[in-house]
């Protein structure tokens, strides 16, 4: 009976071993250094992410310059267009003259983008640009909710007297005494003497950093928040622009705000089943902007230039679309140019430009990009005189390449992934910018993507990435949790994965074209999609230098043989901590043991989880915190030799381990 309960005792034994995931931390070594640009952020003007977005600017078409120029407002009574005005670049004005008759208005209606969102007690800059031809004249300026049920449309309202012949910028403060997510800007002429006005203008008076020409807070801070180690931008394949006319131009995009010329976004006309003829580039949101944003929220700039080619996409090899190989100079000299802007002295032709928008000290930058998403021969013959104009002029400064828009070469495979690799090689570009939206099934099995990569090489940028989700391309829970189990890679091969920025940041609910996104939005509100807090968890959690964790010697990335467990680990020098990250991309719950070996002895550890039982779900404007990480404390143990960490993971979850060493 004895021998009989002993047997028995030693099968449940085996079998409750057999169950745990145990796993060995080498808490003695410390591995490759992880570089304070791996987890970053990607901005692209796409999903009106700029303009009705993340640039504070509440009007719409402000000075005229849309292809139809009162596209965005409603004009009433005696409007003139003019397009002789103060500001080169943005000619176009228009003229309020009195009507025939004293009860009879002329005047405005601005719609903003899909409304003017305002919050109640919250103050608004209006300002404008204006001139009166006989010295004097009045405009009243409201807000106003065309749909209320009140006696008066309006709930705010000012004037501005007009008080030269000659141009000058007027201002006022309008405060809102309610909510209202779709109000309108009206002005109504006021008097009998005409008024020209042009670049009308309406911001936030709490903008991030309370900057004139700022960014919406609330969005800015969400930014501040991932605590970003790069920050990419302007693009995408706004870099390229449907045709060389509509590229980027970052020299369109500073110098003062008013003579910024308007440019055509590819977005407005992509996608035909999403489509939206009143999206432009205002350029309020301008390079000097996003450096400005970079220096605040302390993630290194890496702007992306054109590399002389309108977008593949749409133009292929196209005769004529790209720019011949004898005439990159002014491309080329668009990138000498730019580090010059960004880094030269205040004397210098363009770091003068810098000063004189308020930042005399140099941005430091130390990354450029050259092209987005190319690929072939059309572009390693004309990414090669940039590769050598830069290294002569700024041999400091680090070059990224791009190995094109997909992560692995296919049968027929127009984009051919291993060509991009071999030819940034070759040029010895610094790093090689990856893109890949996949499915579950890709993110699943790609675990071990960077375990094999070249270690003298480039460095890899993974600067586009997001789990689909096969069939539901949206930001809902159970991709983020793999994009959680897919980074575990990252941060194990940091020795050769040094930037990473996902899924591009913005998203209007109103009017998005392309999912999934980090972070939406409407006129007022917004909230942080699941993959946002992944990104989050990762960033603050980064440490400084790779622990070796393994499983059976091997590490902790192949979904057939490790329960669909990812992890990796790293060490915080400055917190003296070792942070471990684990996924458990099962429907089951997990068993999980962590020797950590080179500590001894019980302490508590901090944990943050992310646990969901939606597989579909996703937090929304009306839940903005319906799925965000939890804190909590596990204790670790007195192992044989080592502290031991038990633990029982969800399923579907992601949790990160802080412990003392």
């Amino acid at each position: 009976m004895k021998k009989n309960l002993l047997t028995l005792v030693l099968l449940w034994t085996t079998a409750l071993l057999s169950a745990h995931n145990v796993m060995d931390v080498n808490t003695r070594k410390l591995g490759a250094p992880i570089q304070s640009t791996m987890y970053g952020i990607f901005f692209e003007d796409i999903n009106y992410a700029a303009d009705g977005g993340l640039y504070g600017e509440l009007v719409k078409n402000r000075s005229f310059e849309f292809p139809q120029s009162l596209m965005g407002w409603q004009a009433f009574g005696c409007v003139e267009l003019k397009n002789d005005g103060p500001f080169a670049r943005c000619p176009h004005y228009v003229v309020l003259s009195a009507p025939d008759h004293k009860d009879r208005r002329t005047g405005l209606t601005n719609e903003g983008f899909f409304g003017i969102g305002v919050k109640k007690g919250a103050a608004y800059r209006f300002s404008v640009w204006a001139k009166a031809p006989k010295g004097n004249g009045a405009i009243r300026v409201q807000l106003i909710d065309e749909h209320s049920m009140k006696e008066k449309q309006e709930f705010a309202e000012k004037t501005v007297d007009i008080t030269s012949a000659d141009w000058k910028k007027y201002t006022i403060t309008l405060t809102s005494p309610v909510d209202n997510k779709h109000a309108k800007l009206r002005i109504f002429l006021k008097g009998a003497n005409s008024v020209a006005l042009e670049h009308i203008s309406l911001f936030p008076t709490d903008t991030y950093k309370g900057r004139e020409n700022g960014m919406r807070r609330d969005l800015a801070e969400a930014l501040a928040d991932l605590h970003p180690g790069i920050f990419r931008f302007p693009g995408g394949c706004i870099v390229e622009g449907t045709d060389l006319e509509t590229r980027y131009q970052w020299k369109n995009s500073i110098g003062p705000v008013e003579n910024r010329p308007l440019n055509q976004n590819r977005w407005e006309h992509t996608f035909d089943y999403r489509y939206y003829p009143d999206y432009y580039q205002s350029y309020g949101l301008g390079f000097f902007e996003f450096f400005q944003l970079s220096e605040d929220i302390g993630a290194e700039p890496l702007p992306i230039l054109n590399v002389g080619m309108a977008c593949q996409y749409q133009n292929w090899e196209k005769e004529g679309a790209h720019v011949a190989l004898d005439q990159l100079q002014p491309y080329i000299d668009d990138c000498l140019d730019l580090i010059e802007f960004a880094n030269g002295p205040a004397d210098s032709k363009w770091g003068k430009i810098r000063a004189e928008m308020g930042h005399p000290a140099p941005f430091n930058m130390k990354y450029i990009g050259v092209g987005n998403e190319q690929w072939g021969e059309f572009y390693y013959e004309r990414l090669k005189p940039f590769v050598k104009a830069i290294r002569e002029k700024y041999p400091n400064i680090k070059i990224v390449g791009t190995s094109g828009p997909v992560p692995e070469d296919v049968p027929d495979n127009t984009y051919r992934f291993e060509d991009g690799w071999k030819a940034m090689k070759a040029q010895k570009a610094d790093l090689v910018d990856e893109h890949y939206y996949r499915d579950e099934a890709w993110f699943l099995s790609h675990g071990l993507r960077y375990d094999s990569y070249d270690r003298k090489g480039p460095k890899v940028f993974a600067g586009e990435y997001a789990c689909h989700g096969k069939g539901k391309k949206w930001n809902h829970y159970e991709a983020a949790i793999l994009e959680a189990a897919f980074m575990t890679g990252f941060e194990r091969n940091a020795d050769v994965v040094y930037m990473t920025t996902p899924a591009p940041l913005f998203a209007h609910v109103d009017g998005w074209q392309w999912r999934p996104d980090q972070i939406w939005y409407d006129q007022t509100e917004m909230f942080k999609t699941v993959s946002y807090y992944v990104q989050q968890m990762y960033a603050i959690n980064k440490g400084t230098n790779v622990l070796s964790l393994t499983m059976g010697k091997k590490p902790v990335a192949n979904l057939d043989e490790q329960d669909g467990l990812f992890a990796s680990a790293a060490f915080d020098k400055d917190a003296n901590e070792v942070i471990i990250k684990i996924a458990n991309t099962s429907y089951e719950p997990r068993e999980v043991s962590f020797n950590l070996n080179g500590m001894k002895g019980k302490r508590a550890a901090q944990t943050l989880t992310l646990s969901h039982n939606g597989m579909d779900d996703e937090n929304t404007i009306s839940k903005p915190r319906l799925i965000t990480p939890q804190k909590s404390i596990i204790q670790v143990e007195e192992g044989k030799g080592a502290s031991l960490l038990n633990d029982k993971l969800p399923p579907m979850s992601f949790r990160i381990y802080r412990i003392k060493k």
